[in-house]
């Protein structure tokens, strides 16, 4: 009887813990293939049994790449996902089956910018998602006379300038949180 309910604890045991490494890697490639390729972004791309043609690309500031053999596409706004997929469709026509793999060097244009009556202001690498307070954390938090109440999210939408309220005061306390929004990469945080 003993022996029984060890071995049924340990085969739950093993089922829960495989099965949460199989959601957790699920989880991180979902993340990584949802990620909209920015301009400044430093990707590897590689092409299985092609070793002269594994190379280190930078988003251009157009959103662009050129890649041997595969000539210019549009990377920025894509998954990885994505440009894996058209690359692989326009190698296809000179290498056959082609086994094509691209990841992420460096996330450079995935940044935020913090500016004003912050500590340390500057430009933020975003690694994951953050919201306005991380950011603010990020930029060793306000100044002295800041004007908690006036800061200010400039984000790019559609080509036009929009001007996003944010009161300090009230997310501290825990009033109106919905103002405590995700930045997107290029967003400026305003710190009167």
């Amino acid at each position: 009887m003993f022996s029984v309910f060890k071995f049924l604890t340990t085969l739950l045991l093993m089922t829960f813990l495989f099965g949460t490494t199989a959601i957790a890697e699920d989880t991180t490639s979902r993340a990584i293939d949802s990620y909209p390729i920015q301009p400044g972004d430093q990707l590897i791309v590689s092409v299985w049994k092609e070793e002269n043609m594994n190379q280190l690309v930078v988003v251009r500031p157009d959103g662009y790449i050129t890649f041997p053999l595969a000539g210019e596409m549009k990377a920025a706004g894509n998954s990885i996902e994505a440009l894996r997929l058209l690359i692989t469709e326009r190698l296809n026509k000179y290498i056959p089956d082609p086994v094509v793999t691209v990841s992420i060097q460096e996330l450079a244009g995935n940044t935020v910018f913090v500016l004003g009556k912050v500590n340390r202001p500057g430009v933020f690498p975003m690694a994951r998602t953050i919201d306005v307070m991380q950011a603010l954390s990020m930029a060793g938090g306000t100044a002295t006379y800041a004007a908690l109440n006036k800061i200010k999210i400039l984000r790019r939408e559609n080509g036009e300038l929009v001007a996003i309220p944010f009161e300090y005061g009230d997310v501290e306390k825990g009033k109106h949180l919905e103002q405590n929004i995700l930045l997107k990469a290029g967003d400026v945080l305003v710190v009167p």
